[in-house]
């Protein structure tokens, strides 16, 4: 699953106030969501995500998550 979307979701979550398992279904519906994953098992498109994501922070090791 790409890790770094799971940590935004996170993010996101705790700023709506949710925690524990609302937190969880919150972080796992935006993945299905977004098509990173069906259900519990991590799409091509997900896999793809995660390996751009993965080369842009090699390109710019320094750079932080979006919007930052």
């Amino acid at each position: 699953m790409p890790a770094f979307l799971e940590r935004a979701l996170e993010k996101e979550g705790v700023k709506h106030g949710f925690s524990g398992k609302r937190l969880k279904k919150y972080i796992y519906g935006g993945m299905n969501s977004a098509g990173a994953m069906h259900g519990n098992q991590e799409t091509a498109k997900g896999a793809a995500m995660e390996r751009k994501h993965e080369a842009k922070m090699k390109q710019h090791p320094f750079r932080k998550a979006a919007g930052r």
